[in-house]
């Protein structure tokens, strides 16, 4: 059920740094294999002293470029805190989302404390952290923490459909547009003008910010170089 343990830990920082150092690769795709996404922390690792920072650097860190989650099945406890690093989640119908660590003496302590408030609402963030009850893709939906809901079996092949509408578009604006998003948690929209000021003046001043103003004006598609 892709419980995190070091292995994991270790290949998903792997991929997360495949993704960003490619300049080939402007989104990626997390999901899990089998009949999950992740069924969070393996406790038997866990109880044996295994390491797994490397999952608390993702978690911290997510990933530079946009990266999209695929969910069948569940995604609780650790699963729920690696989707909630990626930008857009999709989830197919009857998926269950949820951080029931409580149940089990611990906390949900990868973010998901943190995150959820702003993805869910404080009234619901509150309710799953204390009662460990999961929601379905289709609740979570309508709180605004899944963008899409695909059928059963399906979840990977939206969220490919969905990144490969994102690398449609130029990869310096649409890594900076996730940045700057991203950022509006906790910044007053003064501190906002201030971040975005040199990501502004990196991708305006790009070879992409030339190319799609003359692709528009000669009607053909843009040929996007990341620089």
């Amino acid at each position: 059920m892709n419980a995190i343990n070091g292995a994991l830990s270790r290949g998903l920082v792997a991929a997360t740094g495949e993704l960003d150092d490619d300049p080939d690769l402007t989104a990626g795709v997390l999901t899990g294999a089998g009949r999950g996404f992740c069924s969070g922390m393996d406790l038997k690792a866990f109880a044996r002293g295994e390491d797994i920072g490397p999952m608390m650097t993702f978690v911290r860190q997510g990933a530079r470029k946009p990266l999209l989650c695929a969910i069948e099945g569940f995604a609780l406890a650790g699963g729920l805190e690696l989707a909630l690093t990626c930008d857009l989640l999709v989830a197919a119908r009857g998926a269950r989302l949820g951080i029931p660590e409580v149940g089990v003496g611990l906390f949900a302590a990868g973010a998901g404390l943190f995150r959820l408030p702003s993805r869910v609402g404080y009234g619901k963030a509150m309710e799953m952290a204390l009662t460990a009850d999961p929601i379905t893709a289709e609740e979570a939906a309508e709180y605004g923490l899944v963008a899409r809901v695909a059928e059963p079996g399906t979840a990977v092949e939206v969220a490919m459909e969905l990144a490969e509408r994102i690398a449609r578009n130029a990869p310096l604006a649409v890594a900076a547009s996730k940045q700057i998003i991203r950022a509006t948690q906790g910044r007053t929209e003064d501190e906002l003008w201030e971040f975005q000021e040199p990501l502004q003046r990196a991708v305006f001043t790009s070879e992409d910010a030339k190319e799609g103003p003359r692709a528009f004006a000669e009607k053909r598609p843009p040929d996007w170089s990341g620089r």
